[in-house]
């Protein structure tokens, strides 16, 4: 029997994840946040009034095992002067089977056989108001997913407006979990959006499974500016309730000079450091390696060496 390995996060981070995690024989539950207000998403939601479904096709598109031009045209953008400017065509597609089935879930279900892709994707909740807001260190609020990512700003606090009904097959999954994994990515607005919801925190704490953390390689501009690795840990940490994080896993990779400038200058992006001292302080187990890879000029884990970490643990808890 397959160890039981829940993921939650959103955007780019845990599609990029799974793109490696799905070759390892291991039972996964991808649980994807759904408060998205920004771009095709966005649009989709005020004009259907739905949940965000622009990550969740991130998530089945990096899971399917269908051929390249297919996952191609699921993530291709509509470049016009109509409305359909803008628009990811498998947003779309979802929107379509949403309004069909009237189920997010059942609309993911549907795609996921589609597109050949064995493991389960649930969204966090099926709540197509789902806003999120965030209180900054002045006492300012602000409300939007986007609008969170655009104040440049650290924030005191992260919630919702109204508190999400949580699937419950999510909150099953959590409870019979070998491995719960928190994702890498904007921890404001792609892993928090998933910790912050109470019937999540109460699910954590029956959990048996140990809580694991894949840690950023970047920085995020305003949110996380100066954290380092045990930074993330205690914002994560923060949020949590009873159970906390058992380990993390961290890139020790050296960072081309010309790449890290480009970072810190054009995006206001620097390295997370790896604090050993403080994460001992946390009680929290350490796993590093070299994980960094150039794409494009782009810093991204290497996913297969990174999902390789994870089944090593697996395997040896």
């Amino acid at each position: 029997m397959y160890k039981k390995v829940v993921v939650l996060g959103g955007g780019t981070g845990i599609s990029y994840l799974l793109k490696g995690l799905k070759d390892f024989p291991l039972d996964i539950t991808a649980v994807i946040t759904v408060s998205d207000n920004g771009r095709s998403t966005g649009k989709l939601r005020k004009e259907f009034n739905t949940p965000a479904v622009g990550d969740i096709r991130k998530v089945i598109t990096s899971l399917s095992n269908i051929d390249k031009p297919i996952k191609d045209m699921m993530e291709y953008r509509f470049n016009t002067s109509s409305d359909l400017d803008g628009h990811a065509l498998g947003n779309l597609i979802l929107t379509a089977m949403l309004d069909i089935t009237g189920s997010l879930k059942d609309s993911i279900s549907s795609l996921s056989k589609l597109l050949d892709v064995k493991q389960r994707v649930l969204p966090i909740s099926e709540d197509s108001s789902l806003t999120l807001m965030g209180l900054d260190k002045d006492g300012n609020i602000v409300e939007g997913e986007t609008e969170i990512t655009a104040a440049n700003r650290q924030f005191e606090k992260i919630y919702y407006k109204e508190e999400p009904k949580v699937l419950k097959e999510v909150l099953d999954a959590l409870e019979t979990a070998d491995l719960i994994i928190f994702s890498m990515g904007s921890l404001y607005t792609s892993i928090l959006p998933n910790v912050i919801c109470k019937e999540v925190k109460l699910a954590l704490n029956k959990a048996k499974a140990p809580l694991m953390y894949l840690c950023n390689v970047v920085t995020q501009p305003g949110e996380t500016d100066g954290f380092s690795v045990s930074d993330h840990v205690k914002l994560l940490n923060k949020y949590l309730d009873k159970k906390k994080i058992d380990v993390v896993i961290a890139s020790n990779t050296e960072i081309n000079q010309e790449i890290a400038e480009k970072y810190s200058t054009d995006e206001q992006k620097e390295p997370v450091n790896i604090d050993y001292e403080n994460l001992e302080k946390l009680g929290v187990e350490l796993i590093e390696d070299d994980l960094v890879v150039v794409e494009n000029n782009i810093l991204r884990h290497n996913s297969l060496k990174l999902s390789s970490l994870i089944f090593s643990y697996l395997m040896r808890k």
